[in-house]
């Protein structure tokens, strides 16, 4: 299949919307579809898409603004696929949405929009590159143009996605894994080993996990094991590319040891590799396990960046990556999209997660002003923040009562300056009750590190009104999480992977955006405001 770019300006004299009534057009005027086809469609920009196709002259591919445009909508509108594929065919909004009016037969079908997913993902595994978060992040940007949004102020939050999956007890996840590998093998009908036949009956997982109860749960594990032994001997180097294999081994050396014997033995559940990182459920093995706000999460991570201006707010970026993954790590990967200029510094409000000293210094040399609401760890002296350090923070230049230390120290390991001071001036400062430097019998000696200086500021700032209303500010980006998972259904995706969620994801990312284009431009400030866009 060809790549062709789409030329949705040609209109013939069977377009649908020849046959509308005046009234029926005013109604269709009025729908979201008209904002869509002249804001976003347009936008689409097809030429990335191009390395999905052959070069080769072949049959061209159905549309991808036309495909892209309508994975928005239906996440927008909450279709299926099918649903999807009917509305498009019988809904004149879908066709005028999607500049299709005017096609003898309407380009898509089930398998046009499973397909383009795989071509996808299938590139993103091969090169890293995830073709429709660039195409969503671009066309956040032009809707953010249209609006009037500047990127000077933004706010940060993350959301656990959870992974559509059960959560398994250890039998159960020994067991499935066992079995899959067994029922691959009866599929390519290889022989099975005697005595696993029935891994293959409909019924016996109910049977092995909850039926037989005259068997206990340690001796259930033990013939599981025995039988995982048995299987990933005969299976080796036969089936060693199949991903029910591979599962097999991971969770046998996650979840397992060997006895002096040889022998397979669970592993006791205070061990500390059995971290967050182990397997979940095999039904999706990119899933990982997260304890946070006293509730347990298995799944993805989400992190959202909004930009908010007095015309609105917009979702301008957003990662996705396993649950494990922490929010200062997404912050330093957002850097590059949220950086401002010497001329323009950018201000990024974000709770005290995505903080710590580093992440300050790396967003003020990328011109961003970090502001965390709140700070995780241990509270410094207010006072360190009167302390002048050197630019290197190797130095004390001046304390807090002024005076010049007379030796300075600084410690590579620990980051800490020593310094001595006079002890007569020390003693007749006022700061010294919070300095709380130690006394000899000729100076005064404190041990302090730059870190803690601006650990210092920080909790100072925190009590100006400025701040407050920082505070106050970050609080709408919690809307977020909330809207993303009641109205587009983010814990219900369709599909399991890392991979395969992250795009679903994106396209319910799309949606909300374009839904807040949709009330900007309905709202009736804007007519007084832009009467020519109303």
């Amino acid at each position: 299949m060809s790549f062709v770019l789409n030329s949705s300006n040609q209109i013939n004299f069977n377009d649908s919307l020849l046959n509308l009534t005046e009234r029926e057009k005013r109604f269709l005027e009025k729908s979201w579809a008209k904002p869509f086809a002249e804001k976003i469609f347009p936008n689409i920009d097809e030429e990335p898409f191009s390395v999905l196709y052959s070069d080769k002259a072949s049959r061209p591919n159905t549309p991808v603004n036309v495909v892209v445009g309508a994975l928005i909508l239906k996440e927008m509108l909450g279709d299926t696929d099918d649903e999807l594929v009917d509305a498009l065919m019988f809904d004149v909004r879908y066709q005028y949405a999607l500049r299709t009016t005017s096609y003898e037969e309407q380009p898509l079908s089930d398998r046009t929009l499973s397909r383009f997913r795989e071509r996808c993902t299938t590139y993103e595994t091969e090169t890293g590159i995830d073709l429709i978060k660039e195409c969503i992040t671009g066309l956040s940007s032009q809707i953010a143009e249209i609006m009037g949004i500047g990127k000077g102020l933004n706010r940060m939050d993350s959301m656990m996605i959870a992974s559509n999956i059960k959560k398994l007890s250890r039998l159960e996840l020994l067991y499935n894994c066992v079995a899959n590998l067994v029922k691959l093998m009866q599929k390519k009908e290889d022989s099975i080993p005697e005595g696993m036949e029935h891994y293959c009956e409909a019924d016996d997982h109910n049977k092995v996990i909850y039926h037989m109860r005259s068997q206990n749960t340690d001796d259930k594990i033990k013939t599981v094991l025995e039988d995982a032994s048995i299987l990933l001997h005969k299976c080796k180097g036969k089936y060693d590319e199949s991903s029910e294999y591979q599962l097999l081994i991971r969770v046998i050396n996650e979840q397992t040891t060997e006895d002096t014997d040889g022998k397979l033995q669970l592993k006791s559940k205070d061990d500390k590799t059995l971290d967050s990182s182990i397997l979940q459920n095999p039904s999706d093995p990119d899933a990982t396990f997260r304890f946070k706000a006293g509730k347990e999460h298995r799944g993805y991570v989400a992190n959202l960046v909004e930009t908010v201006d007095d015309n609105g707010s917009i979702i301008t970026g957003y990662s996705y990556d396993q649950n494990t993954h922490s929010d200062s790590a997404f912050l330093k990967e957002s850097i590059d999209s949220i950086a401002g200029t010497e001329e323009y510094e950018t201000t990024v409000v974000t709770d005290g997660a995505y903080g710590g000293m580093e992440n300050i210094e790396l967003a003020k040399a990328n011109h961003i002003n970090l502001v965390t609401t709140n700070m995780q760890g241990r509270k410094a002296s207010e006072i360190y923040a009167d302390f002048i350090f050197s630019d290197d923070g190797k130095k004390v230049l001046k304390c807090a009562g002024g005076q010049t230390p007379i030796t300075n120290k600084y410690n590579q390991k620990t980051e800490q300056c020593r310094i001595t001071l006079d002890k007569n001036t020390c003693n007749q400062c006022p700061y010294k009750d919070q300095c709380k430097p130690k006394f000899f019998k000729k100076k005064a000696a404190l041990v302090i590190s730059w870190k803690s200086a601006e650990r210092a500021k920080q909790q100072k700032y925190m009590k100006s009104e400025e701040f407050k209303e920082y505070a106050r500010f970050r609080n709408g980006v919690e809307s977020l999480p909330s809207v993303l998972k009641r109205r587009y259904h983010a814990d219900n995706m369709p599909v399991r992977g890392r991979l395969k969620t992250k795009l679903f994801f994106g396209f319910k990312v799309a949606a909300l955006n374009f839904q807040k284009l949709f009330n900007f431009l309905n709202s009736s400030n804007l007519c007084t405001q832009i009467p020519e866009l109303c």
